[in-house]
């Protein structure tokens, strides 16, 4: 299953090329517009080199490395540094730290608008209980989310970017993000510029419920965001003789934690899934 990954990246990267707003294009030996015999070739190119038995089995060694040894939000030195090191090896130029373990690197010569492809790093604090070759080696914590494959998907279009970067018109920018478990390490990387001049950007995730090969979108809203506010309920002591002189914040906690669970369960569109999470 895990050659599929990069090619999924790749096809969905190239899909967007052909008709993008963002003059993401490449360069043909006879017309800088998009034929469909240069795309097709392109698309040919592209596979060729996203299935050659030498980049699979460099993806599969690179996720199962990431899987044996998972860390947790802002703990990614390790993910950190094998990124880095297959970058270096790559010739990728990047910068790091960002957000405090993130990594991002750029190919190409363009200018902006860029194009961004991201990815996310860190595991979750759980048991692996599955015994194969290269469970995790942590206790407690586990790749159960799939960055480690998003890591991996993440480097293989960077190795396919890099050896047909002559051909790109534009810059694509790779975002390593972390804490993405944590619902904050996207706005880090934000606070430091990472989405400066970045026009568009491209992210996937690992579906168990489709076949192998399958990509999956629709219009609008997909994946999931991340919100959160905080409420203080203050409350005033008494007597219970006297109940009518009292504040009791307990009461006021008990229903608000009910009316809250209202909202999704009786006035949002049972199609269009949210969640509530309340600590």
């Amino acid at each position: 299953m895990e050659h599929h990954h990069l090619r999924l990246i790749l096809l969905l990267l190239f899909l967007f090329l052909p008709n993008t707003c963002f003059s993401f294009s490449f360069q043909t030996p006879s017309s800088n517009e998009f034929s469909n015999q240069s795309s097709s070739s392109l698309k040919q190119q592209i596979l060729e080199l996203a299935n050659s038995p030498s980049t699979v089995k460099w993806m599969k060694r690179i996720r199962r490395e990431i899987h044996e040894h998972p860390e947790l939000a802002y703990e990614e030195f390790r993910t950190s540094a094998v990124i880095r090191r297959e970058l270096d090896l790559l010739g990728v130029e990047y910068k790091w730290p960002v957000a405090g373990t993130g990594v991002v690197a750029k190919i190409g010569y363009g200018s902006p608008p860029f194009v961004a492809l991201r990815a996310d790093m860190d595991a979750l604090p759980i048991q692996e209980m599955v015994d194969w070759d290269h469970k995790s080696k942590v206790d407690g914590k586990m790749h159960a989310c799939a960055h480690d494959a998003h890591v991996a998907m993440l480097l293989g279009a960077a190795k396919i970017l890099q050896e047909m970067k002559d051909m790109l018109q534009t810059t694509v920018v790779l975002i390593f993000q972390p804490a993405e478990e944590r619902g904050t390490g996207a706005k880090d990387m934000i606070q430091e510029q990472v989405l400066e001049d970045v026009g568009a950007i491209l992210g996937l995730h690992l579906g168990a419920e489709y076949p192998t090969g399958v990509v999956a979108s629709r219009p609008g809203e997909f994946l999931a965001g991340c919100g959160s506010f905080e409420a203080k309920i203050k409350g005033k002591g008494g007597l219970a003789g006297v109940p009518q002189h009292c504040f009791d914040p307990v009461l006021a906690a008990s229903t608000s934690v009910i009316s809250l669970q209202n909202i999704v369960s009786r006035e949002a569109d049972p199609l269009d899934s949210q969640g509530l999470l309340m600590t």
